[in-house]
């Protein structure tokens, strides 16, 4: 019987094909690898050949994250490269991680790996990075307010006597990294100034005390405490420029006078409205009453000739009438020339 077909196989040439292929392998791993390796291994900072080829399989910039633990080795701080590669792949950036601990470990600032990441996720959308928040909190930072970006140079407040005052102050702030996830930003300390300054301004007599002094309105400013939930410490706060702006009280006063003459324009000529409406009243009835005195008087000859019919007037009596009708108007006649000649 024949003997199978997989026996009659030399094991030879298999072996050697697999040592080869496995060999290739090695080399290629070596190749890729090897000098990172040896990098972090001169370094005092060792990283495992598994854990490269893992972080190549994962996808993750292994040189990057073996240069930020070099990095932080050297510094004085030991992050292991799982630590490095989780925030990675959380989508933080570790270089910059890795410099903000530097940075806060030689300034003798409190600062974990754990917070230095969420700093960091944190400020990944807003343009600002985790080691500027470090710097910023070792050397503090000064905020114009009101804003450059504003359009405005200057904030405008009104003090009780009616005289507008304008200010600009200048913030110095440095980051509390406590704080700093969560916290409101730079806008909030701003708005919060402006509107300390413009209450300042408000509550003092005379623009005369706010320019006697200034320093009045940075001490209520930060007295009311408007760095509280921000990512930022107030250190001080300095009134840069304060002047006379306008007579914001006179020129009120004026529209107000200006606002009340138009409304007693307004009801003098409903006044004059309701006086003519009356005056336009009293000539209708005037001229009613005229119609009636001439209906009556268009009565009188068809009274005149019931009586003559009736026998209750004679002729001598009509003659007596007209007689002193004659005289009437003469005498009506005499007096208005009368009149006339006196006008």
């Amino acid at each position: 019987m024949p003997a199978p077909i997989i026996a009659q196989i030399p094991l030879g040439p298999i072996l050697l094909v697999a040592a080869l292929i496995f060999g290739l392998i090695f080399f290629f791993v070596l190749l890729k690898f090897f000098k990172t390796w040896l990098r972090a291994k001169l370094s005092q900072a060792p990283v495992s050949m598994g854990s490269l080829v893992g972080m190549w399989l994962r996808k993750v910039p292994f040189s990057m994250i073996v240069d930020s633990r070099i990095t932080s080795v050297k510094a004085g701080l030991e992050f292991t490269t799982e630590m490095l590669e989780a925030h990675y792949l959380s989508g933080g950036d570790v270089t910059h991680v890795v410099l903000a601990m530097i940075a806060a470990d030689k300034a003798g600032i409190s600062l974990s790996f754990n917070r230095a990441c969420a700093i960091d996720l944190a400020t990944k959308d807003t343009g600002k990075t985790v080691l500027e928040a470090v710097r910023t909190s070792i050397n503090p930072k000064v905020i114009d307010v009101p804003a450059p970006t504003s359009g405005t140079s200057k904030i405008t407040a009104v003090a009780k006597d009616g005289i507008a005052v304008n200010a600009r102050a200048r913030v110095t702030v440095r980051t509390n990294l406590d704080r700093f996830v969560g916290g409101a930003t730079e806008e909030t300390i701003i708005a919060r100034v402006g509107e300390g300054i413009v209450t300042s301004v408000g509550s003092a007599l005379s623009y005369k005390h706010v320019l006697e002094n200034p320093d009045n309105i940075s001490k209520l400013v930060l007295e009311k405490g408007v760095d509280a939930s921000t990512a930022f410490e107030i250190l001080s706060i300095d009134i840069a420029d304060v002047d006379v702006a306008d007579n914001i009280g006179a020129r009120l006063q004026a529209e107000q006078a200006e606002a009340d003459k138009q409304v007693a324009q307004a009801k003098a000529e409903m006044r004059r409205a309701a006086a003519v409406a009356v005056e336009q009243e009293m000539s209708a009835r005037t001229q009613e009453m005229r119609a009636k005195v001439v209906e009556a008087e268009a009565e009188i000859p068809m009274a005149m000739a019931e009586a003559f019919r009736s026998g209750n007037l004679g002729i001598m009596d009509f003659v007596k009438y007209q007689n002193v009708t004659a005289d009437t108007k003469m005498r009506d006649s005499i007096a208005g020339d009368d009149t006339e000649a006196t006008d």
